[in-house]
């Protein structure tokens, strides 16, 4: 059997590449692609740091052509995540900037290309930049004599790629039970133990075993992809008394090589090691300020106050590296109990605000900490210096607590709400999102009169997830848009291919606040009715009512133009926000929604009612019908329709449903319960 290639292998295998082009974006990413990258493409800057950390890629691309000022902000923001996780920082940038290159340097990028340029000047670049991160890494990826150890296993035929450091000791095997044949006992157990976490639900696992043939010691990092499992493989060096330890050159501090040798180490021996990052704040102030000269001084300064603390808290086995710039990393071996990481990050941070002398006057600057402790069973060392740095960027990003500290499941959730952020142009391309509906019902008759159109995407690795992480994973990725109309194509279609027992039902979908800034929206969203042969006078169109409070005037004048089109409109989630009488008198409706925890609530106290009653009542003032959703009980209904409730929805009568279930619903419906 020939070695499977690695374009015949699952696309997810294909190395991320993080790519920021804030007006070529789609261009430069189908690049990319076609060159077998897997580019997580970003148009705007927002939550950069975040999202290049939840990339988990080893390239970070700017486009600052037009935009250099932009651009050069943008490589301020990812200096210091890129050069933490030893990835290189690659700017493209016009010929007239170039000029310029002084200061991108100084901000921290490693390389630039100046158009114009083709594709294969471009692909030269990304292998230029690819040798250097592969070289900050120091082995920390699994390369061996510049080759990378790996594994990809397809479920679909069971056949093995490998390469680099397993290639030249497979001996021929080409499926995963060969290869584990010729493991050891101990190798075996270890192999067996991270297949069960995988098949048990984790995303990613490792296990540590001898090399056939050599003897020599690695650690499999393994990773659950759409159709397969890829893996990375990490030479494990024979623990040498005495072995040399690499040292950042300033401060004296192990390097951020050694950082990383350190954690694959920590890992292995069990859980609870602790990795705390340490940025400190205002620090290229400092330089602009004062002078480079004082910036070093400052950075020994703050290294010897980490350090110290570390070793209190901590004990001798704690580390203290310099990993980039004015950040640190404190990791603190396996034992150490999750509220003492924390006392020593609130040490750190006391220690740091106390102001320092690197010249004759006090500079007072602080820091913000994101930390991490490993919860049970093997942690991919790669994985969990990338949620600290995750915490970082949170930490950074909020007002108060300078410190964001996860531990257990909520590293995990960070995590995988990162991942689920990438995964989600994945979800758009290759259609793993479904269209569900659920029955609308009129109180007065019982009859199932309308719908809502609702979204659930088929994840490969976790399953079916509901709307509310389909649209946040959207809101992380800058994805919303396409989303939104993905889903209102998707929906309006599937209702236009509707049997004739179902031709009498309205539709409903959603739009979302994104949508209401979009130039030509309402011609564009009737147009994507016209075109599926749906007709417009039996599609709602509702907008959640947090998605009115930005520019109410551009929703009114949005939700005329659809109402004029031929379309009913409707505010969704009726309850959650801010509730304004003013703003509903402003707009025109034809029906609102009540959130599922006012339908709750009817059940509740006599206040509780009296507030329902209330919206009711308010709504019914202005000639809008009411659908309660959420509705599961027989005793919520007679109470909503007792207070004048027009239509509901919610598990009393049926859950989401495919098409053919609605079908079947509605005929049983009609005898069961005639209007």
């Amino acid at each position: 059997m020939s070695e499977p290639s690695p374009a015949s292998l699952p696309s997810s295998v294909s190395q991320p590449l993080f790519l920021l082009s804030f007006r070529h974006r789609d261009e430069l990413a189908a690049v990319l692609s076609r060159a077998g990258w897997r580019a997580i493409a970003a148009r705007r800057a927002t939550g950069l740091e975040a999202r290049f950390i939840a990339s988990g890629a080893t390239i970070a691309v700017v486009d600052a052509r037009g935009a250099f000022d932009e651009g050069l902000a943008a490589v301020q923001a990812l200096a210091e995540p890129t050069q933490s996780n030893a990835a290189a920082l690659l700017v493209l940038l016009s010929r007239r900037d170039v000029s310029r290159l002084d200061q991108l340097y100084a901000a921290g990028a490693t390389h630039y290309l100046a158009s114009p340029f083709g594709d294969d000047e471009f692909g030269q670049a990304l292998r230029f930049a690819v040798r250097h991160a592969d070289r900050l890494a120091s082995g920390w990826r699994g390369e061996e004599s510049g080759a990378a150890a790996s594994m990809a296993w397809r479920f679909s035929d069971g056949v093995l790629h490998l390469g680099g450091g397993l290639a030249g000791v497979s001996d021929g095997a080409r499926t995963a039970g060969a290869l584990y044949r010729r493991l050891d006992a101990e190798g075996r157990r270890a192999a067996r133990e991270a297949f069960r976490r995988l098949r048990d639900g984790s995303d990613a696992t490792a296990f540590t075993h001898r090399l056939p043939g050599s003897g020599e010691p690695v650690a499999h990092h393994l990773q659950r992809l759409p159709g397969g499992i890829a893996g990375t493989i990490e030479a494990l060096a024979p623990a040498v008394a005495g072995r040399r330890r690499f040292r950042d050159p300033l401060t004296g501090l192990a390097d951020a090589g050694e950082a990383r040798r350190w954690i694959a180490a920590a890992v292995r021996r069990g859980a609870g090691t602790c990795l705390l990052l340490v940025s400190v704040n205002r620090f290229e102030m400092v330089n602009a300020a004062y002078g480079r000269a004082t910036g070093d001084a400052l950075l020994k300064a703050a290294a010897r106050r980490v350090e110290r603390l570390a070793e209190e808290v901590g004990g001798r086995r704690t580390l203290v590296a310099r990993m980039a710039g004015a950040s640190f990393l404190v990791g603190v071996a396996p034992g150490l109990a999750a509220d003492r990481a924390r006392l020593l990050a609130e040490h750190i941070v006391d220690a740091m605000a106390r102001p320092f002398m690197p010249d004759a006057e006090p500079v007072s600057v602080g820091c913000r900490i994101g930390g991490v402790i490993a919860g049970e069973g093997e942690e991919d060392p790669t994985e969990m210096l990338r949620r600290a740095s995750a915490a970082l960027a949170e930490a950074r990003d909020q007002d108060s607590a300078p410190i964001r500290l996860l531990s257990g499941s909520d590293a995990l959730a960070a995590g995988r709400e990162e991942r689920l952020a990438v995964d989600i142009r994945t979800a758009l391309v290759q259609d793993e999102i479904d269209i569900l509906f659920q029955p609308q019902v009129a109180v007065a008759t019982g009859a199932i009169v309308g719908v809502e159109a609702l979204a659930r995407w088929r994840h490969p690795v976790h399953g079916e997830l509901g709307a509310e992480m389909l649209f946040a994973a959207a809101e992380r990725s800058d994805h919303i848009v396409q989303l939104s109309e993905h889903i209102q194509r998707r929906a309006i279609a599937a209702a236009a291919a509707w049997p004739p027992a179902l031709g009498g039902l309205r539709l409903s979908v959603n739009i979302v606040a994104a949508d209401i800034g979009r130039p030509g929206f309402a011609e564009h969203f009737l147009a994507i009715v016209d075109a599926a042969g749906f007709s417009r006078a039996r599609v709602t169109v509702e907008l959640t009512e947090s998605g009115l409070i930005d520019d109410l005037n551009a929703a009114a004048d949005l939700l005329a133009a659809l109402r004029a089109g031929g379309c009913r409109v409707a505010i969704d989630d009726f309850g959650t926000g801010y509730s304004s009488l003013a703003y509903l008198k402003a707009l025109p409706l034809d029906y609102l929604k009540i959130d599922k925890r006012l339908s709750d609530d009817i059940t509740g106290s006599s206040r509780d009612r009296v507030v329902v009653r209330g919206v009711i009542e308010m709504a019914r003032s202005l000639d809008l019908g009411v659908v309660a959703e959420g509705v599961e009980s027989e005793e919520q209904l007679a109470l909503l329709a007792e207070d004048g409730c027009t239509y509901y929805q919610g598990y009393l009568c049926a859950m989401p449903l495919a098409t053919a279930e609605l079908a079947a619903l509605v005929a049983d419906w009609s005898e069961t319960r005639p209007g």
